[in-house]
């Protein structure tokens, strides 16, 4: 691990950097290796969108209207849900996933929409709000987890807020390489450093300076704890089976895509199967983002060709994969973004920001899969049914994986605050 000065700085300066059908191969490997790995514990992975992807072109088509676009709808292992015909291998998972077609919210604006929905607040100057991966780490994470219990792969994700920053996210880039995390000195010299530093910082927590050098020196505490940990070799997806990898959309160095799988964003496809390995070896939350989604202009170009094809593989093999080894049940996964996109297709054949009317995905964890619940108007303009909002969501997420609703923190400034912002539990996920 590179342990210099500039990087314990950041630390203290930003405190966000550490915080096809299936083959039978395929499904036989994930059973075996179950064994080895498998325990019951909840966890959640969050596929995050990262500019607001279109969801009237994947999860609640408009075929016909004027609205529409050019893509048709297909079947789904769901009775009488259809979804796009550019995600055929997720059609072939719906029967696990539930649709939540009547998100209505307000924040049409990037940051205020990311920030409203990870966290199911609207900002506030005066407060910042944890988000879904600090309250899941807080209340899921279990004594004998050396990684940190909230990692965010390939975005920095929203942090901890006021819960402080042991539960901060943890941020690594898609290949599972942590920044500042590499060994290049030798033992002797090492332990000489960390002496000297935790000399420093010890002094500097004790100096009675507020909570932000106690903190910090959390923060350092548990990294040097990891310079060591086998846990560690979860990012690292190296000893995974080529059918594992080839499922989720991971070719081989210098191999071809095979015929009908289209790879645009093999990072995307790494990050998914990194959340699984961590999940598996306990972490309670992780978030996987995926960037291209801000589709002002040719929309339906770009959805087809790049995002659509490495989005379907990589979420249908991730559901399918917790599913084999026992795991869905226990873990849930949220696909969302900032926002949706405006039905109405503008000038430049690309969609705009819209939070009126859209839809997320939640699968596993408790919920009832196979279905969609609530439903836009004909044209995709309004809600047609009761709104679902973001603390709602994060309030059903939460009831699936066992946290009571009635947990309250208490803020920077002193005030009672209730987990997801007092959201309403979605009843149709439970049925």
């Amino acid at each position: 691990m590179s342990m210099n000065r500039r990087h314990f700085m950041s630390h203290l300066a930003a405190s966000a950097a550490l915080t096809a059908p299936v083959a039978t191969s395929f499904t036989n490997i994930m059973r075996a290796n179950a064994k080895e790995l498998q325990k019951k514990h909840k966890a959640c992975i969050m596929l995050f969108m990262n500019g607001g992807p279109p969801t009237i072109d994947i999860w609640d088509l408009k075929v016909g209207a004027a609205t529409g676009g050019p893509f048709k709808e297909i079947e789904t292992s769901a009775p009488g849900v259809k979804i796009s015909e550019h995600m055929p291998l997720m059609a072939k998972q719906m029967h696990h996933a539930a649709i939540l077609r009547s998100m209505s919210t307000r924040e049409a604006d990037h940051n205020r929409g990311r920030y409203y929905m990870h966290t199911g607040y609207v900002p506030n100057p005066n407060v910042t709000h944890p988000s879904y991966g600090a309250v899941l780490a807080k209340e899921l994470s279990t004594p004998d987890l050396e990684i940190p219990p909230f990692v965010s792969v390939g975005g920095s994700s929203f942090g901890p807020g006021f819960l402080g920053m042991s539960y901060a996210p943890f941020v690594v880039d898609t290949n599972g390489d942590v920044r500042n995390l590499n060994m290049n000195m030798e033992p002797d010299r090492l332990a000489q450093r960390l002496t000297l530093l935790n000399q420093i910082e010890g002094g500097f927590a004790a100096s009675g300076r507020g909570e932000s050098p106690v903190e910090h020196k959390k923060v350092i505490d548990r990294t040097v704890s990891l310079m060591t940990s086998e846990q560690m070799k979860a990012f690292k997806i190296d000893d995974e089976t080529a059918a594992v990898k080839e499922r989720y959309g991971i070719a081989a160095p210098g191999a071809q895509p095979a015929m009908g799988m289209m790879r645009r964003n093999p990072g995307f496809a790494r990050g998914a199967l990194i959340a699984r390995r961590l999940v598996e070896r306990g972490v309670p939350f992780v978030e996987v983002e995926m960037g291209g989604w801000d589709l002002h202009a040719n929309t339906h170009d770009t959805l087809k060709n790049n995002n659509l094809p490495t989005l379907d593989q990589a979420m249908s093999a991730l559901i399918e994969d917790l599913d084999q080894r026992g795991m869905l049940q226990d873990t849930a996964v949220i696909w969302m973004g900032d926002f949706g996109r405006t039905p109405r297709i503008n000038a430049r054949s690309g969609r705009d920001h819209w939070a009126r009317c859209w839809s997320t995905v939640v699968a596993g964890g408790g919920i009832t899969g196979g279905q969609a619940v609530g439903a836009t108007n004909e044209d995709g303009t309004a809600v047609a049914t009761d709104p679902i909002k973001s603390e709602d969501m994060m309030a059903s997420v939460l009831k699936g994986l066992g946290v009571s609703l009635e947990t309250t923190y208490t803020s920077k400034n002193n005030r009672p605050m209730k987990i997801a912002n007092s959201g309403k539990v979605i009843k149709e996920l439970f049925a």
